[in-house]
């Protein structure tokens, strides 16, 4: 199904490749990390793969191999770490990470999802799993992801956003003014962060306020959506300048929206539908509406881009792109590729393909000015 792109790695099919996979971190997100981890570590195929445990406390200390593996089995918990100095902190990364052939960063959330830990990668000269700085930071900020979708002329919801400085001081007037123009209800979020951590569903007046303060503990920057009657779908996409989209999925929420607990509580009622119930024309749509927002950011490696299809007009829409997306046992990327014929490890395979493919398409990039050219001309 997918379609060859170069490897330069000879490693890749000359010996075990040395593979980190990065977890945890400072964000809300740090325990659905660990959970994605754990799925990904047991599916690596040892014959293939050197596999190092990476580990990020919530203090942002870097672990590796037994404290790594106690941080997957404690929940996030590590005895006997102090919080170090920075120089300390990059010198430990330096021998953590100089020793890997690539890395799978299964970061979810701000300090991972975000762009940071992709610069990091990028000024280390190591080949990583997923999206570049650029596209992870657009696609972690909703704010920055929909005007790029909206340039890109795909259809996405109805916004508005602030910042906290502006609600603090101008709040009455933004809230009578935003909801005159959306209406009710609402969806009001943290412009970066994602598993609908700090998202609240507005259907009073008088909550909105409320609804603004959680989001505000999370990000400067709060976004509110247009509440709309709506099945939720969702499509993984895997691939680097040719990528393909998988079989759409569809979640039915168990509770008034798809929320954290939903997400991720072993009592959710949430169910997930794959393949999604559609007309063929309406799959054929979603997946190449899967591929253009994927495209719009310069997307690379995999994403998962959720839409909206609206049940009174059958419209489809844009709600947003995660560029590292779960991959715990119920997360929905690795279920739509699984469906579209390709287990987990496989699925693996390929993201580590297209590391090396994307880091040696870089790696022939001149850097510099050229031979010739004038340090004075622009």
């Amino acid at each position: 199904m997918f379609s060859a792109e170069t490897l330069s790695k000879e490693s890749f099919v000359n010996k075990q490749l040395a593979v980190g996979v990065v977890f945890g971190g400072r964000s809300g997100e740090h325990e659905i990390s660990l959970r994605s981890a754990a799925t990904i570590l047991s599916a690596l195929d040892p014959e293939k793969y050197h596999v190092i445990p990476i580990g990020i406390t919530r203090s942002g200390v870097w672990v590796a191999g037994p404290a790594a593996t106690e941080m997957l089995s404690l929940g996030g918990q590590v005895g006997g770490i102090e919080s170090p100095s920075p120089a300390r902190i990059l010198a430990s990364l330096s021998s953590v990470l100089g020793e890997l052939d690539v890395v799978i960063p299964v970061l979810h959330g701000t300090y991972g999802e975000d762009g940071t830990i992709q610069g990091l990668f990028e000024m280390m000269d190591i080949p990583y799993v997923g999206c570049g700085v650029l596209a992870s930071a657009a696609g972690m900020d909703k704010i920055v992801m929909k005007q790029l979708f909206r340039q890109a002329g795909l259809p996405v919801v109805e916004f508005r956003w602030f910042t906290s400085h502006a609600w603090t001081t101008e709040g009455d007037a933004l809230q009578s003014d935003i909801l005159r123009q959306l209406g009710l209800p609402v969806f009001v979020k943290p412009a970066n962060l994602g598993s609908s951590v700090g998202i609240t569903r507005v259907d009073d007046p008088a909550d909105f306020a409320a609804a603004v303060a959680l989001a505000a503990q999370y990000d400067r920057r709060i976004i509110v959506e247009k509440g709309y009657d709506v099945r939720e779908i969702e499509v993984s996409v895997l691939g680097n300048d040719q990528p393909e989209a998988s079989v759409p999925g569809e979640i039915i929420s168990g509770a008034a929206f798809y929320d954290y607990a939903d997400k991720y509580s072993p009592d959710s009622q949430s169910q997930l539908v794959i393949p999604a119930p559609l007309a063929p024309e309406q799959i054929e749509d979603v997946r190449r509406l899967a591929v253009r927002a994927f495209q719009a950011i310069d997307g690379a490696g995999l994403a998962r881009v959720d839409f909206f299809l609206l049940r009174q007009t059958n419209t489809l829409m844009v709600n947003e792109i995660n560029t590292m997306p779960g991959f715990t046992r119920i997360s929905m990327y690795p279920k739509l590729w699984e469906a579209s014929g390709w287990s987990l490890p496989a699925v693996l395979d390929r993201l580590i393909e297209l590391a090396f493919a994307r880091h040696a398409e870089k790696s022939r990039l001149a850097r510099g000015l050229p031979l010739g050219t004038g340090a004075g001309q622009s």
